[in-house]
């Protein structure tokens, strides 16, 4: 694994110090929170003696192009569960699913109502009964082995910051962000998605209180963007060349961005953004702009 890079952030006219950990920079294709997730995850399938990952995601799910090129790299089979059942007549035209079948994975897709049953023990049973067996990765990767790796993200340097930020999909990489933080450290956890029922899911991993959900930039829900959001990422990427997804990290970094511009942090603060990739959303969100004829993201993947 590279070293890991850490940018600062220009900020006119605040007593506050931003910086960015550019976990992004990882791996080209396991990137960010994803490479942290999967890497005990590979461990253990490895020690069950497994050949094969089966996991869940959407149409342009960072976990779903991680996992497949992860199966390829270390030498798994890898099946995907894919939401929605529509998208099986356009696996070539979605740059998400096109890439993670190249990579050699197989998908079986479901439709949205059954989708929502995926958890559900005999909905597991099903699908070893249909694939045989198989080590089972959850949507978006989040269980004890993903906490673990992201307990990895701080090192001891990073003690000198004061707020550590970071969005939030599935809880796992903020538990590991709170589990490694120290006493005098909050962790601000910027959800995707609506709701407050991450709370729960986070404490059942979590051995700190030291944290907060923010929930006020998720922007209408999970993949859902404005405007103004997709300006900010445009203009963020012309200031600092570091580019941010729609999805997860560019709504955490304008919530920051809002955060401090509205006097939220006390002076003098150390904040440390934590950059967990899914860049290569930003083709398939490009397209769905195109087609509204909305302003796309100015940044090439």
């Amino acid at each position: 694994m590279p070293e890991i890079l850490t940018q600062k952030i220009k900020i006119i006219n605040k007593n506050i110090s931003l910086s960015i950990r550019r976990e992004d920079l990882i791996h080209p294709f396991i990137s960010g929170n994803k490479f942290r997730k999967l890497k005990y995850n590979l461990v253990q399938a490895k020690a069950e003696n497994q050949d094969t990952l089966l996991t869940f995601g959407g149409a342009y799910s960072n976990h779903i192009a991680a996992t497949a090129f992860a199966g390829k790299e270390y030498g798994f089979k890898t099946i995907g569960i894919i939401r929605g059942d529509e998208l099986e007549s356009k696996i070539l035209i979605n740059p998400t699913l096109k890439f993670a079948q190249e990579c050699g994975m197989q998908f079986k897709f479901v439709t949205r109502e059954n989708y929502r049953h995926k958890t559900e023990a005999y909905f597991i049973e099903n699908l070893k009964h249909e694939f045989g067996n198989f080590y089972y990765v959850p949507e978006g990767g989040t269980n004890e082995f993903a906490v673990q790796g992201c307990e990895e993200i701080l090192t001891k340097e990073d003690a000198e910051y004061d707020f550590v930020c970071c969005a939030v999909g599935t809880g796992g990489t903020i538990s590991g962000l709170i589990n490694s933080s120290l006493p005098h450290q909050k962790v601000l956890g910027f959800p995707a998605l609506k709701g407050d029922f991450l709370n729960d899911e986070i404490r059942k991993f979590v051995r700190n209180d030291n944290w907060k959900l923010v929930t006020d930039y998720h922007f209408g829900g999970y993949g859902k963007v404005s405007s103004e959001l997709i300006t900010f990422i445009n203009q963020f990427y012309v200031d600092n060349q570091i580019p941010l997804d729609p999805i997860y990290t560019g709504k955490m970094v304008f919530g920051v961005m809002n955060l401090i511009n509205t006097n939220y942090f006390p002076g003098d603060s150390k904040i440390l953004l934590i950059h967990t990739g899914g860049i290569q959303g930003i083709a398939g969100m490009n397209k769905k702009l195109k087609n509204k004829k909305l302003t796309t993201i100015a940044i090439n993947v």
